[in-house]
């Protein structure tokens, strides 16, 4: 305790306990027993402990930060001080979230981008204020919302919120100084997020007839597109994996233009939504290029937000959900073929692994991918236009399609085209090959436009 200077030399100053407390003015107790407030020495709440030390870990000064943590470890000086804490830092991060809600972003929005700064562990005090934000919620809440939690695992697993940050330390394994941190880290992150494209209306907000990709997810053509997806994924043998991607996109090409002409040219049920991937590093940039690929080639738009880790694809559900699962698939079936890529150059001796050439593969895995998927969609637009007529079928796509780039105008309005550059030929090469061998359809590929920038 840092002490005073009083009449006898003596004299100190207490900033705890219920008898150096009065109204919440400090005391000073001297060695005869006489005691006298100050004034000027009122003892600072947990709302301001919390925003002081908030203020200082945003700012340059360690030092500073470090101080206003210690005063966040002592409390308020009260008996219930470090519970008042906890309870003001969770109601905080909590009121946090439903902000950003308002704002655009979804609890796997929240959950993926804390992971990325925090760390696993400290990304559950996120959670855990999406979980009080949906306790305190009054009237109904969007199914799709609860299942994002679900998915996240965010409930209410703590007793009472005045013990929630001790509890959180103990379940983790942590003393209670390295949680106030991750708190006040976790709270720094989420109150200096920007707002987003709001993709489908928050808790609280009127429903607007716009879905995303989640919609049509108990389809069994879908569960059978999964299926074909992770055993390509699965597969030791290229053949297979070749066999299975391709039929996946027969099957997701035809189910596009079947909800299409489900649809027809009058008002639809549905309306273009949107969904956003995961692109973070390393090779984000390569990450952000698939998306977009396999964006364009099912009648979707992409736009990547580098500096948010993630890229906002817009389109009709159908198409959307579509484009998570091919998104995924070929990213793991991309980076598998990279590590194939790097082994047989270890064998032979052509040179060490280097950043510029795995990005450089994974981009021209991209682009190639992108255009085998495109001559799938092509092909399966010239069947089914051979089978409805094209006065039936032209007019659905190119109304969906206009529709498709007016949610992108309005969502985007100052969207910028970015520019491709290889720094590895040799891995440029591997990639293309590689995208080549993972043929989409039954015959042999069409043939390649060689692109080195974009």
């Amino acid at each position: 305790m840092p002490y005073g200077s009083g009449g006898s030399g003596h004299d100190r100053r207490t900033v705890g306990g219920p008898a150096g407390t009065f109204g919440g003015r400090a005391t000073i107790v001297s060695p005869g027993g006489n005691s006298r407030l100050r004034e000027d020495t009122a003892v600072p709440d947990a709302e301001e402990l919390v925003s002081d030390a908030l203020a200082a870990v945003r700012g340059t000064d360690v030092r500073l930060a470090e101080r206003q943590l210690d005063r966040l470890m002592i409390g308020t000086g009260a008996a219930d001080g470090a519970g008042a804490v906890d309870a003001a830092l969770l109601r905080r991060l909590a009121l946090g979230v439903g902000r950003l809600a308002r704002h655009g972003w979804q609890p796997v929005d929240l959950g993926r981008l804390a992971a990325r700064r925090l760390g696993p562990r400290a990304a559950g005090l996120v959670t855990d204020a999406l979980a009080a934000h949906r306790r305190d919620l009054a009237g109904p809440v969007p199914s799709w919302w609860d299942d994002q939690l679900r998915d996240l695992g965010a409930g209410v697993w703590w007793d009472a919120d005045e013990g929630h940050l001790t509890a959180w330390a103990n379940r983790v394994g942590s003393d209670r100084f390295t949680a106030l941190r991750a708190a006040v880290d976790a709270l720094a992150m989420v109150e200096g997020l920007p707002p987003v494209a709001v993709l489908r209306p928050p808790p609280g907000a009127p429903s607007t007839g716009v879905t995303n990709g989640g919609s049509h997810g108990g389809s069994r053509m879908l569960d059978r597109v999964r299926a074909l997806l992770a055993k390509a994924e699965s597969t030791t043998y290229p053949a297979e994996a070749e066999a299975l991607t391709g039929k996946a996109q027969e099957l997701i090409a035809r189910h596009s233009i079947d909800q299409a002409l489900l649809a027809g040219v009058a008002e639809p049920a549905d309306r273009p939504g949107g969904v956003r991937l995961g692109t973070e590093p390393p090779y984000a940039g390569a990450k952000a290029l698939l998306a977009q690929e396999v964006a364009a080639a099912n009648r979707c738009e992409a736009v990547w937000s580098d500096d948010l880790g993630f890229t906002t694809v817009l389109g009709w559900p159908a198409d959307l959900e579509a484009v998570e699962l091919l998104y995924t698939s070929l990213l793991v079936q991309a980076t598998t073929a990279m590590l194939r890529g790097r082994g047989e150059r270890r064998a032979k001796g052509t040179g060490r692994r280097t950043r510029d050439y795995d990005e450089s593969f994974l981009n021209a895995f991209a682009l190639r991918i992108g255009e085998r998927l495109r001559a799938a969609t092509d092909a399966a637009d010239r069947e089914a236009t051979a089978q409805a007529g094209p006065e039936r079928l032209l007019p659905v796509l190119a109304t969906r399609a206009e529709a498709v780039r007016e949610h992108l105008d309005t969502l985007f309005p100052g969207v910028v085209r970015g520019r491709l550059t290889v720094r590895d030929a040799e891995g440029w090469s591997s990639g293309t090959s590689a995208a080549d061998r993972a043929s989409l359809g039954s015959g042999p590929a069409p043939k390649r436009q060689v692109r080195g920038r974009r």
